[in-house]
């Protein structure tokens, strides 16, 4: 297995919303910031996955475009601007992308558990990935939600994949 790791939709815009969204936001940056070391000592991707939508405002330039500043990416991580819910759709070349990194794998976390990040995940599937949520690391405006999203669909707890990793 040689995975990928998406951190998605993490960006400022969204932490105006709601406390809940706010704190749920918080968790998954929390998270990312644990794991992107992790992908990066075994020479792994990290792909900065951002959300584009005009209606929103999520535009280039605008203030809430970007990713939160909390968020440690680096820049030799990919970045991955996407205009419908899962970053493999709507025209995005994240699937050429990996395939050229020989990734068959992907590891997900970030906002909206229910919406982009669910999108992502079957999408990744559809593109012949193994599809694998990150446990507690999705963030949503109702985070009564997420149990639902990863109990639909593989996942690994943080000390997996640290564990997994370690084989890699």
């Amino acid at each position: 297995m040689r995975p990928a790791l998406l951190v998605v939709d993490i960006q400022k815009a969204f932490f105006s919303e709601s406390e809940a969204m706010t704190a749920s936001l918080m968790r998954s940056i929390e998270y990312a910031n644990a794991v992107m070391p992790l992908f990066r000592a075994k020479g792994l991707p990290v792909v900065c996955v951002i959300h584009q939508e005009e209606e929103d405002g999520l535009m280039p330039g605008t203030p809430g475009f970007e990713p939160h500043e909390k968020l440690k990416f680096e820049p030799g991580d990919l970045r991955i601007i996407k205009t419908t819910g899962s970053a493999f759709a709507g025209g995005t070349d994240l699937g050429d992308k990996l395939r050229g990194l020989g990734v068959d794998a992907v590891v997900i976390l970030g906002f909206c558990a229910e919406y982009c990040v669910l999108s992502t995940c079957r999408g990744a599937r559809d593109e012949g990935f193994k599809s694998l949520l990150l446990r507690d690391a999705l963030a949503s405006g109702h985070p009564e939600r997420i149990p639902f999203v990863e109990a639909i669909n593989d996942g690994l707890t943080f000390g997996a994949l640290q564990y997994l990793l370690q084989g890699v």
